[in-house]
């Protein structure tokens, strides 16, 4: 069975998004800093990929990925990438209501619970990784004792403000064991094990 793995960008002082981030700002007022790694891309998600080669590295696994689990803010923000995240791979999105009607293309809401969305996610990943967006499910996902591993693009840019990764997570403490640096223009990719709370 493959592994949960958080893919986020992140700034240097711990942001994912620039203030005032929502439907019509996905990343916040200057968060697309964050993603200036990746090449200008037309909509596709394929398009995004990086020239540089470690920065290719990364998107090429966050890619290679057999299903995703989105939190409900992150899907709304971006408006459900039109019910396909990449190559047509479920997309779980874990919510406490799910809106009414059918979910759009490969789109599943899950309401009985965090592990439950995991564990239908690695079951239809298979042997593939399942990668997870959004800062609230990433914590839930670390309380819970879930997250195999975090690849976080860390980019040189202080943002001031806008929405932390890791801003509610609690006291507990949580251990984690680098795996790999791979440098890069204009970002650092950090690839982290999680190894006990």
């Amino acid at each position: 069975m493959g592994k949960l793995i958080l893919f986020m960008a992140m700034s240097l002082d711990g942001f994912i998004t620039g203030p005032d981030d929502g439907p019509d700002h996905g990343l916040g007022i200057n968060g697309h800093r964050l993603h200036d790694w990746l090449a200008e891309g037309d909509g596709d998600p394929r398009s995004y990929r990086p020239v540089e080669p470690a920065s290719r590295q990364v998107f090429d696994e966050m890619m290679d990925t057999g299903a995703v689990i989105a939190g409900r803010r992150t899907y709304d923000i971006s408006g459900g990438w039109g019910g396909d995240h990449h190559d047509g791979v479920p997309v779980f999105v874990p919510t406490h209501v799910a809106p009414e009607g059918p979910p759009p293309g490969h789109v599943r809401f899950v309401t009985d619970g965090i592990e439950s969305c995991v564990a239908q996610a690695k079951r239809a990943a298979g042997d593939r990784n399942v990668m997870l967006h959004g800062a609230y499910t990433a914590q839930e996902c670390l309380r819970a004792g879930l997250l195999d591993e975090m690849e976080i693009p860390l980019v040189p840019v202080l943002l001031g403000e806008g929405r932390h990764l890791f801003e509610a997570l609690g006291s507990d403490h949580i251990e984690l064991e680098i795996v790999r640096i791979l440098q890069a223009p204009g970002v650092t990719h950090l690839r982290y094990r999680v190894v006990g709370g």
